[in-house]
């Protein structure tokens, strides 16, 4: 499959140990170094897109520092349980796939117009909103995971390099420092610091072989924080302040309040991170060559919104596939999903202790900024990889793949498109994956299925039955080795 990051079809994947293990590699498991390693690299990866909602809802809801604090571990510790969720499961509840959850940046704004200034009553009301929220989603899930055979590769494709591209902004702002009113931030020395981050990565993936050069991205985050620690941009105080036990007691802020406006706004969200996740799931599938069909999807679903709901129980917020870390699957090749449960793991410990969580914290964001370039880079490519699957010679595939992308990018390229539109739909409209799924999912449909055309795998006109539409989507073949689990 072209989407899948293998260098050709004689060398395996380092997962990949012929003879030895039968199992898929998604389902296989690593020695316990390299599990705690890998499943380390992942936190790593992920850890500033976790502790920042907090960040900014905190203190925009009238929270003291403190309480800021409590939210962060409540959030580490919360996309923990929901990783787990996704990657271990239980019944019908999870992906089982190298599927890395955590709190959504789609939910932050919503959020902080639902509790401004209101301190710890505002987040009781957004605790209660997540909950109504994320069970209609539960029930839903079934329905919802039904659009997947409307994501051929055009489709699917468009999206997975809209999710790569999209992320590409963060990987920037955290290049210049992370907070655009702090000084120095975009100063010669951050973006130096990124840049050096950056080759360093480059460099280790170049000359490192096998395990060294599978975590080059964790080995890569290692050497910018040291480096950066004689420039005096990495702060110590986090640790001298954190305290070694500290479990996110059930409703710190007060029992759930709900309140029907800020129900509505967070079923917006959650529709919003339904439709990012199918996405992600689809794309993850394809690069660890285990497509993701109706099954995966729904059960993916199931442990996002099932996450959710448990996640204001101990203050955490709602929780979707966090992207960057598939980019970290498709750099190093290692797809085992205990490797991410590891990881999932390890967010629960951080959660749970205070000072490890302030370890990890050392590092500067423009060294994760540097090596996100690269993480984010990595989804970017294997969306056009998807593409050249697509057939986009044929039909209107190329018209298709032309206006979702240029949709998808009006939020990257001008934020402030869409200042005059009611705020409800700006939780929509500000997420250029969204958007772009949005309109490649419906113009697929205008030009290759409406009309009583049917539609290949790849999304072109095909000389089919008016019902060619119900085909299975293209991860039908495959789906067989998936029955194992």
């Amino acid at each position: 499959m072209a989407a899948e990051p293998r260098l050709s079809k004689d060398v395996p994947a380092p997962d990949e140990i012929p003879g030895q293990d039968p199992r898929h590699p998604v389902d296989r498991t690593l020695p316990p170094f390299k599990m705690f390693t890998s499943g380390l690299q992942h936190v790593a990866a992920m850890y500033a897109g976790v502790v920042a909602p907090p960040m900014i809802v905190g203190p925009a809801v009238g929270l003291n520092a403190r309480d800021t604090a409590f939210l962060m571990g409540a959030s580490l510790f919360t996309a923990g349980i929901a990783t787990l969720l996704q990657t271990i499961g239980f019944w019908k509840v999870g992906a089982r796939l190298p599927f890395v959850n955590g709190v959504s940046f789609a939910g932050v704004t919503p959020m902080v117009a639902i509790g401004r200034e209101r301190g710890a009553e505002g987040i009781a009301v957004i605790f209660g909103a997540i909950i109504v929220a994320s069970v209609l989603g539960f029930v839903l899930t079934p329905y919802f995971s039904r659009l997947v055979r409307f994501f051929p590769p055009v489709v699917t494709g468009t999206v997975i390099t809209l999710i790569g591209v999209s992320l590409l902004p963060v990987a920037f702002n955290w290049s210049q420092g992370g907070d655009p009113t702090a000084d120095g931030y975009g100063s010669m020395r951050n973006i130096g610091m990124a840049g050096l981050t950056l080759l360093i990565v480059l460099v280790l993936r170049k000359v490192l072989r096998g395990f060294l050069q599978q975590i080059a991205i964790l080995l890569g985050l290692v050497a910018g924080t040291v480096v950066a620690v004689p420039m005096n941009m990495t702060d110590f105080d986090a640790i001298k302040d954190a305290g070694l036990v500290g479990f996110p007691t059930p409703f710190h802020f007060g029992a759930p309040q709900f309140e029907i406006a800020a129900i509505i706004s967070m079923c917006i969200v959650m529709l919003v991170c339904m439709t990012e996740s199918t996405a992600d799931m689809l794309a993850l599938g394809k690069i660890v060559d285990r497509p993701a069909d109706e099954r995966v999807i729904e059960g993916g679903l199931r442990a996002d919104t099932l996450g959710s709901a448990i996640s204001p129980l101990f203050n955490g917020f709602m929780c979707s596939a966090f992207a960057q870390n598939i980019g970290l699957v498709a750099m190093t090749k290692v797809r085992s999903r205990f490797v991410v449960a590891a990881g999932g793991g390890i967010l629960v410990l951080l959660g749970l202790c205070p000072v490890l969580a302030s370890v990890i914290a050392l590092v500067p964001l423009p060294v994760l900024g540097g090596a996100g370039i690269v993480l984010f880079g990595s989804v970017a490519a294997s969306g056009i990889q998807t593409l050249a699957t697509a057939a986009l010679e044929k039909g209107e595939n190329a018209l298709i793949v032309a206006a979702a992308v240029g949709i998808g990018l009006i939020p990257i390229a001008a934020p402030e498109f869409y200042h005059a539109f009611p705020k409800d739909l700006l939780v929509v409209l500000d997420s250029g994956i969204s958007t772009g799924c949005v309109v490649a999912i419906v113009l697929n449909l205008a030009f290759n299925h409406w009309g009583g055309k049917g539609s290949s795998e790849d999304g072109t006109m095909a000389d089919a039955p008016a019902d060619a539409s119900a085909a299975p989507a293209p991860s039908s073949a495959p789906v067989a080795r998936q029955r194992n689990r």
